[in-house]
């Protein structure tokens, strides 16, 4: 809905909000010159790293990068979207934000479902405390919910009876009851969705009410259901239990992802306020998506159970093609028989948070899962292994965290230091395929360190499907002559595979003429995951120093950067562009 505000709009808001009262009103800022320094609200610091200039009208962090205007300031640290943010800094200027007739009718709907599903909140809040709901309130004391957390959560309950909230309901929110199908009419008469259901109510992070989680007192087939998707639903954009962390916490460094509503509010209650509960059966992208808008460091908790490991290797798979640098994602695998809710009783919060604090990395998850069941000492197991990882690891954005799984998967596939080991001084026999004893010269290993161009063309030669990525590397320079005469035939010829590589070598005459020399004066050739180690670091290099020195310069001429420069700052700032070379 952001191109249904005038962009006038927005920049004239934009030079009426104080940036330094803005910020100032949620961090302690400390005046430097004419601008003012903090530590950062998005990272953990000790030293303020975290400038804002109100004169140029944008903040910047020169620990993590942040950097931004008073919307994107409003909208990373309340966790809102474009729209919710020019409202909210809109209301703070006294201003109207001036949307199309389409957009205010759309936007008008939406407070209409969102103000009959805060009453439908409230209804059921007060019906736990009624007369009819004193077997609800028995039910919350046996799972150890006290009053204050209860009030917190707004937890509610449905009478049983088929119409009792439509009969409640003012007469011009009964049609919004209808719309959201709270209240169903599929049988040509209203009948409330939730009958007889501890409520749970869903709410998004401005506190309004979007759905409901019902838990069944009865014997209800369902034990747990949800509201159905509506204009103001949809289960796999919405968190539990985010509203009430962000409250609880203003500034979230990360979130612990459980998976029942009764798992977030018992930690709750224990002390562990930075728990939430994603909405279904599975941790999809859209949920991923959602909760990375908040934090960067998820730890996903699940039962120790088989459902509990599909359920974490569903939410790393979906996890894989969002694993860019900075992000930080682990797993915790509870005892098995146990959940949250049950272990943090038994156990309490202390031991609980040290349970949390040694939760296993993405890295070390993944590949303790996928190397389940094989022999690392057997080469056929080790083959499968990479068979398992390599595809996984390809659906990864190129990063430095990939690069080093890449390595970590070429070390125990390698798996050399682990099943040739020597011990000096010893006589070793080995055994031929018959079984009979012969004597084996040990010899010392030898690290061959080749020049870039010659490393390039060996991983050419194992992997040909390099040659895209080499061909772009040697057009940026003259040291990898030879790799790139290499890349470019193997493209021209569309080789794909070794076995490609090594037909059309064969049969083509002048490509052997032409590469035959390629390797001369080479007196050791490196094992092949060794090659392909030296060629991955070669083609992903390490650019942050480029960045930060670029990033440097741009803020030291500040005043003078022209809007294309401004925008190479912006880009900079958040990773999302290499650095240019400086003229």
């Amino acid at each position: 809905m952001s191109g249904l505000i005038p962009q006038r709009f927005v920049e004239d808001l934009l030079d009426r909000i104080d940036l330094a009262e803005l910020i100032g009103s949620r961090i302690t800022l400390k005046k430097a010159g004419a601008n003012y320094k903090a530590c950062c609200p998005f990272h953990d610091e000790k030293t303020p790293s975290f400038n804002v200039r109100p004169d140029k009208g944008f903040y910047h962090c020169f620990g993590c990068g942040a950097h931004g205007d008073a919307i994107s300031f409003i909208r990373e640290l309340e966790g809102l979207g474009f729209t919710e943010a020019v409202e909210e800094l809109a209301k703070r200027a006294g201003l109207e934000v001036p949307y199309d007739q389409a957009a205010k009718q759309e936007i008008q709907q939406a407070r209409t479902f969102t103000d009959a599903l805060d009453f439908a909140c409230r209804y059921y809040h007060g019906s736990l405390g009624s007369q009819q709901g004193t077997h609800a309130r028995d039910y919350l004391q046996q799972r150890g919910l006290d009053s204050r957390i209860i009030e917190e959560y707004q937890i509610g309950f449905a009478p049983g009876t088929g119409t009792a909230l439509y009969d409640a309901a003012p007469k011009d929110l009964k049609e919004p009851l209808l719309e959201t199908r709270t209240v169903s009419d599929k049988y040509g008469r209203p009948r409330d969705l939730f009958r007889n259901r501890i409520m749970f109510p869903i709410r998004n992070t401005r506190g309004k009410t979007v759905a409901f989680g019902g838990r069944t007192l009865g014997d209800d087939k369902a034990k747990y259901i949800n509201s159905p998707e509506s204009d103001v639903f949809h289960k796999s954009r919405e968190v539990y239990g985010l509203f009430e962390a962000r409250q609880a916490i203003r500034q979230l460094d990360r979130l612990l992802v459980v998976e029942g509503y009764m798992d977030v509010i018992a930690l709750a209650q224990h002390g562990i306020r930075y728990a939430v509960a994603t909405l279904g059966t599975a941790t999809n992208q859209d949920n991923l998506t959602a909760l990375l808008k908040q934090v960067r460091h998820l730890v996903f908790c699940f039962d120790g159970d088989q459902a509990g490991f599909r359920a974490a290797d569903r939410a790393m798979e979906n996890a894989l093609e969002l694993m860019a640098d900075g992000l930080h994602v682990q797993f915790l695998m509870l005892p098995e028989g146990e959940d949250p809710d049950t272990l943090v009783r038994k156990e309490g919060a202390t031991e609980f948070q040290q349970r949390i604090d040694g939760a296993t990395p993405f890295s070390r998850y993944l590949f303790d899962r996928q190397s389940e069941g094989l022999n690392l000492d057997l080469p056929e197991h080790r083959g499968e292994l990479r068979a398992r990882v390599e595809p996984l690891l390809n659906k990864m954005p190129r990063s430095t965290l990939r690069d080093a799984m890449w390595q970590e998967m070429l070390r125990l596939c390698g798996g050399r230091n682990q099943w040739q080991k020597r011990q000096p001084g010893k006589d070793y026999k080995a055994r031929g395929w018959r079984g009979e004893s012969r004597n084996r010269t040990t010899e010392e290993r030898i690290d061959v360190k080749l020049s870039k161009d010659s490393t390039l063309c060996l991983a050419l030669l194992e992997t040909p499907e390099l040659a895209t990525e080499v061909k772009s590397l040697s057009d940026s320079t003259r040291q990898l002559e030879q790799a790139g005469r290499f890349a470019r035939w193997l493209l021209e010829q569309n080789i794909q595979t070794r076995k490609e590589l090594v037909a059309g070598l064969a049969t083509d005459k002048q490509a052997r003429d032409r590469f035959y020399n390629l390797f001369d004066g080479l007196e050791h050739i490196p094992a092949r995951e060794r090659t392909l180690a030296a060629a991955r670091e070669l083609l992903s290099p390490n650019e942050e120093a480029a960045r930060q020195q670029r990033l440097a310069s741009l803020l030291r001429n500040l005043a003078s950067l022209s809007p294309e420069e401004r925008e190479e700052l912006r880009s900079l700032s958040t990773g999302t562009l290499k650095p240019k070379a400086e003229g």
